[in-house]
């Protein structure tokens, strides 16, 4: 119930659609009620003598039942549209509000989240709202105003009979309340399957590359194949309770028929009934038991409502590890000078990564991290722009905690430029122009010669309209790299971080992103993570991170001649 209240919520903002849709449907429910008691009074006067008066009523009432029927195309178009319609914009709603949520989120929270069961919960589970809006809602209503209504007409007609009609009912809820606790476990197994095989699809098709080269074909089509048949019996083990739910319903309502039939029989021949009131109990008897026949199909879909309802609200009731501070003020536009204070820090396994960590540099100045891969220098500049909260520690940006900083403005001002570097599905313009929306093709055109890529553009079929494909894939990784500080470039952020910009590139490549980073030097403070120490040569401060800690510091020549760890590092790569 609980559930259920909290969705009703979530639908109030186009109540005035509901309102609309409710409204028809009453009035279309009162049609259905309304017409087989102008057949019954047909009936009668048939069963009479005929007369021209009664001729007359005939036709009369063959108007009023045709307008009735007329009517009830316009009110179930209503009924039916109306509820679809605020529905549908219910599930866009919840899909944007989804969205919202998992780009809110910390980093943390995706550690151990697949993209393609992330996918399926907006996409596929959210469209089961729409069963419980449009169909659900309004056949609930619909069937509480009809069962009311022919249960107070067959009270009217016959006490006695419309009591033995009711015979059935306490069995056929008792077994919807048992079917109800069965089924949607199954439910919510084939939703989980549906996710983990979008997750098996998704990351296949992005490792397509791989597959092919290491022919892994047969293997990925029989792990496809059994996540797929994983969700098709988990469907089944419903749909099999559901199939042997709905023919006992099906039995009880024919059994309560037959109560009706032999005891209607059996008033009428102790004279207790008449033909007409025969007839009106036969008519009204198939819409008294209607309802409770579409109880079967209306648990079934609430269930598969409420399993979907329940990953969906999982997500929204998720809370994120950053947020706003109360107090969070804008920090507006920096100079870039950063600082850290005794920062620890560890993820959710608990596992020291940095431990009392302090440095500080600059405005425009150039710090590198350097060291093994492991030791927590990428976790330090995603410390920079607040990804995550350090345990204890601060972390200042021109003096100011950044806990205590707005993130939107916080982030403004720093643009990253990682290893694996992301392209969007457009074009090279698109790109570059993605750091700041509104920036004219020569602030674009500026921005790529400062990051030494605009020559190759010119040379591409399209120039900056050259598609990139798929995560960049039409492009090589040095152009890619270069792209990508010239979206950081044309942001204009005071702060620049550079995750391993020349990881996996050659030589000449790296010779000109080296320039790009030249270019910013003194301009921007930069933050620089780095393999290969021929990057950071000119950078003002060197770290060299071991163990979570800071090892050495200094400029390149103060670490060669100290002879530790930095030098053993240069003179293993002067060697390669």
């Amino acid at each position: 119930m609980k559930m259920l209240w909290k969705l009703t919520k979530e639908a109030t903002r186009y109540k005035g659609l509901y309102v609309l849709a409710i409204l028809s449907t009453l009035c279309l429910t009162g049609i259905n009620l309304a017409a087989p008691k102008v057949l019954s009074t047909m009936t009668g006067i048939v069963s009479a003598e005929m007369e021209n008066a009664a001729l007359t009523t005939i036709m009369q009432l063959a108007v009023i039942l045709l307008i009735l029927y007329l009517f009830r195309i316009v009110f179930r178009f209503l009924s039916n549209y109306l509820a679809h319609k605020a529905a549908w914009y219910l599930v866009g709603d919840l899909r944007s509000r989804m969205y919202h949520k998992l780009q809110s989120l910390d980093l943390g929270f995706f550690h151990d989240k697949q993209t393609g069961d992330l996918m399926s919960r907006i996409v596929n589970d959210t469209r089961d709202f729409e069963l419980l809006y449009a169909h659900m809602i309004p056949d609930i209503i619909t069937n509480l105003v009809t069962f009311g209504g022919v249960l107070a007409i067959l009270l009217s007609i016959n006490w006695k009979l419309a009591l033995i009609t009711c015979c059935p009912i306490p069995l056929i809820l008792f077994s919807g309340v048992i079917f109800s606790k069965k089924v949607r476990p199954f439910f919510k197994a084939s939703q989980k399957c549906m996710g983990e095989l979008n997750a098996q699809l998704q990351d296949n098709l992005s490792g397509l590359h791989e597959i092919q080269s290491f022919g892994q074909e047969s293997y990925e089509n029989q792990r496809i194949k059994e996540k797929n048949f994983e969700q098709v019996r988990a469907m089944l083990r419903a749909l099999r309770a559901s199939a042997l739910f709905h023919p006992c319903v099906e039995f009880l309502s024919s059994a309560g028929t037959i109560l009706v039939v032999f005891f209607g029989g059996y008033l009428a021949y102790q004279n207790q009934l008449s033909v007409e009131d025969i007839v009106a109990f036969v008519l009204y008897l198939s819409l008294f038991y209607a309802p409770v026949s579409g109880l079967a199909t209306l648990l079934e879909n609430l269930q598969q409502s409420l399993a979907g309802a329940e990953r969906v609200t999982l997500i929204l009731d998720t809370p994120s590890a950053i947020v706003n501070a109360e107090d969070a003020t804008d920090i507006g536009k920096v100079e870039g000078a950063i600082t850290f204070e005794n920062v620890n820090f560890h993820y959710s396994n608990e596992i020291p990564v940095l431990k009392n960590l302090s440095f500080s540099c600059k405005p425009g100045m150039m710090i590198a991290l350097v060291g093994p891969t492991g030791v927590g220098k990428t976790t330090i500049t995603q410390l920079i722009s607040r990804f995550y909260d350090p345990i204890t520690g601060r972390i200042l940006i021109d003096g100011k905690d950044i806990k205590k900083v707005t993130l939107e403005s916080l982030r403004q001002n720093i643009s990253p430029v990682l290893q694996d570097t992301f392209l969007f599905n457009g074009t090279i313009a698109e790109n570059i122009g993605y750091a700041q929306p509104d920036a004219s093709l020569e602030e674009i055109q500026a921005a790529a010669k400062a990051a030494n890529i605009h020559e190759d553009i010119l040379h591409m079929p399209q120039q900056y309209e050259t598609p990139v494909g798929e995560r960049g894939l039409r492009l090589s990784g040095g152009q890619k790299q270069r792209v990508a500080i010239a979206r950081a470039i044309l942001r204009k952020s005071p702060i620049i971080i550079l995750d391993e910009a020349t990881a996996s590139v050659d030589v000449e490549t790296e010779r000109q992103i080296q320039h790009a980073i030249q270019n910013l030097a003194g301009k921007r403070t930069i933050v620089a993570i780095a393999h290969r120490l021929s990057t950071i040569r000119d950078a003002d401060l060197i770290l060299v991170i071991h163990e979570g800690e800071i090892v050495e510091q200094g400029t390149h020549g103060e670490l060669i001649a100290q002879e530790g760890i930095y030098y053993r590092m240069q003179q293993i790569q002067s060697m390669e």
